[in-house]
């Protein structure tokens, strides 16, 4: 078997951009030359990376989305050995993408990226946030190195490291009933409207919590937003049930929330960082790594 870097990067810049020509014009190549270098690693390789549609592009076979991944993480070390070449006191460098689940990157990356930059300023990091299932994916396929995201059902195809863990709180506006309260039962809102934070995973986290606490909650709304869930409770609609504690309990449009402890048993959500299994880290993904751990030892 026979390939090389070139054909790689060829490859992977096709599937990013699901046609061959539209490649070949940001790789400043000839689309017939592009093709030709596909078609002699697919014969190397002896399977089909590429399905091609007549004019409409082409799309990654089951054993060419294995493939890329693998490739994606060779370019990224040959890239990193190159810099290696020219590095003068620096390994860290070069560009790094991170994905995050969308309801912790705003508590947590923008002090990383700073303390990253202060570390290591010729690393740049482009950001991918999203939905759980979003993250994984995005890892899965190489399209990020690393993540921070919630240890939730995550795919067996991933190693995580755990970070810190963060306990779920009720949500009131400050004139509920219960805002004065120490502590709050799940059975005490029992018949009140709760507002849910309505993400893949984590819906059916938060319903675990009434469910063993043998509650039923009554939801009047959902929402994939983290700001609307508090703005929706600052403003008395419901009460909601969140881990995250912003450092104001002012909401957008000014309203007021209260966040008490749970008197049940609760399961607490592990913050962690997030990895394809089997593949080691380029030094730029260690970086990331070391000063998340600093962060959250530090507090």
């Amino acid at each position: 078997m026979q390939y090389t870097l070139k054909q790689l990067r060829y490859l992977v810049a096709v599937a990013q951009y699901g046609n061959v020509s539209v490649a070949a014009r940001h790789l400043f190549i000839s689309q017939p030359a592009l093709s030709t270098a596909i078609a002699q690693l697919e014969s190397s390789l002896g399977v089909p990376l590429l399905i091609r549609h007549h004019a409409r592009g082409v799309s990654v076979t089951p054993a060419g989305r294995k493939f890329l991944t693998r490739a994606r993480s060779l370019l990224g070390h040959a890239n990193e050995l190159e810099l290696l070449g020219r590095e003068l006191g620096d390994s860290v460098r070069g560009e790094l993408i991170v994905g995050c689940f969308v309801t912790l990157a705003p508590f947590f990356l923008p002090r990383l990226l700073k303390e990253l930059q202060r570390s290591h300023p010729q690393l740049h990091v482009h950001l991918a946030e999203g939905a759980l299932d979003q993250v994984q994916a995005a890892l899965l396929a190489g399209e990020t190195e690393i993540s921070l995201v919630y240890d939730i059902d995550l795919d067996r195809q991933l190693a995580t490291e755990e970070l810190t863990r963060v306990r779920p709180h009720v949500l009131v506006a400050s004139n509920h009933h219960l805002a004065t309260h120490s502590t709050v039962s799940l059975s005490a809102l029992a018949t009140e409207p709760m507002i849910l934070l309505d993400l893949p995973h984590s819906r059916d986290y938060f319903r675990s919590l009434f469910f063993n606490a043998g509650v039923e909650p009554v939801i009047r709304h959902r929402t994939q937003s983290f700001e609307l869930v508090r703005g929706l409770v600052g403003q008395g609609h419901g009460y909601s049930v969140l881990n995250l504690q912003p450092r104001s309990n002012r909401t957008y449009d000014g309203g007021r929330v209260i966040y008490i402890p749970i008197e049940d048993p609760t399961t607490d959500l592990a913050i962690a960082i997030a990895r394809p299994r089997g593949l080691q880290l380029t030094h730029r993904a260690e970086a990331f790594s070391a000063v998340c751990r600093r962060f959250f030892v530090d507090g």
